[in-house]
Order: structure tokens, then sequence, then C-alpha cells
């Protein structure tokens, strides 16, 4: 199976090598210096290097079902690992928390997980049931559509805050700037749309 999935892209990786020849030998050399940590879901139809552009050694990566950040008193070690290696060995100036529309993640809050078979999913999700129980309770009366929007929304929202609970993120915000964006990918309207902390909305670019 393995030859064939490679044989599948062989062409295209071929002219991929050719046309970034230069670019990959000078990441091999001299390292990475990506402009931006980006946190986004696993969904195989997000896709942030043909979204935004991204050539190799711009994004470094942490993907995961609905985009969760544990927060500081409940540090999981490989996801806060990808945050450290980040902020501090490669002082991105960037952290980049991505959500998007028909998010199974987000859809599954709402769903009874059988604990039996999908225990760590089970547990994985309880990190966006804050976003779920605000938008209930503040927002009651939305249809089933806009809920999940404002689930989304409010998923990212939680996950900056998240990522911000960390010490030595809040200290290269001090010291260095670190800024911290949250993004929504609206995959039916081929949208991104973007948190504005002044209005604390999200707005269409």
């Amino acid at each position: 199976m393995s030859p064939q999935l490679l044989n599948q892209s062989a062409s295209k990786r071929r002219l991929f090598f050719e046309k970034q020849k230069g670019l990959l030998t000078q990441l091999a050399e001299n390292g990475q210096s990506p402009q931006a940590l980006f946190i986004g879901c696993s969904d195989s139809r997000v896709t942030p290097e043909k979204l935004f552009d991204a050539q190799p050694g711009n994004f470094f990566m942490l993907r995961n079902i609905a985009n969760l950040v544990p927060p500081y008193t409940q540090t999981e070690i490989g996801i806060v690992s990808v945050l450290e290696y980040a902020v501090l060995n490669l002082h991105v100036p960037h952290i980049i928390v991505m959500g998007h529309t028909d998010c199974g993640g987000i859809q599954g809050l709402d769903t009874s997980l059988d604990l039996s078979k999908a225990p760590a999913l089970a547990r994985w999700l309880d990190l966006a049931r804050p976003a779920q129980r605000e938008v209930d309770y503040r927002m009651g009366s939305l249809d089933p559509k806009e809920r999940h929007l404002a689930i989304v929304e409010r998923n990212v929202v939680q996950q900056m805050s998240n990522v911000a609970s960390y010490p030595f993120v809040r200290a290269a915000q001090a010291a260095d700037g670190l800024e911290i964006h949250g993004w929504v990918y609206h995959l039916a309207e081929r949208q991104i749309s973007y948190y504005d902390p002044d209005t604390e909305q999200f707005i269409f670019e």
C-alpha cells in the first residue's frame, strides 16, 4: 500500500522538488524561521498551505481535532511541547488559531460519544465545551447553522485564551510583541473571517 500511495503523487512531488530546490536546500542548510505557529483542525478540507499560499518554512504546524489547546492548568505534553518549541526556540512572531465551519469536532459536542469506543476523543472534546456552554447560555435562540458557527467562533476565542494562559507565551507577548490571532475558515462561502478584539466580533477580510 505504501508504494501505491507514494506513486500517486510521484510526478507532482518531482515538480515540487524541482521548483523549490533552492528554498528547500536553504532550509535544510540554515534551519527554519517560520512566520507563525498555525494551530488548526485536522480536517482534510483545511489546507493552510493552499489557503494562504504558504511556502516551506512559513508555518510551524499544530493540527488536531477542533483546533484545541489545553489551558495551562490542564497541560497536555504533546500539544504544549509544540507551543514551547515555537515560542521558546523558534521565536515565532505570530500564533494563529483557525477553526472552520462544518467542524466534526464541534458537531460531536452534541452527540453521545461511546466512552468505551472513543474515550480519548470524548475527553478531548471536553476542552471545547466551555464555548458550547457560553453560546447556549448567551444565545439560546439561534438556529442550528447559526449556533454551530457561534460555537466555532467562540471556540477559537477560547483557544486563543488558552494559548495565552501559558507563562512563557505571556512573557513573549510582553518582551517580543508576540501576537495571537483567531481566524475562521467558512468552507461553503470560501472565505476567512478574523477576530477583532476591539469589537469582540469576527470580521470577513
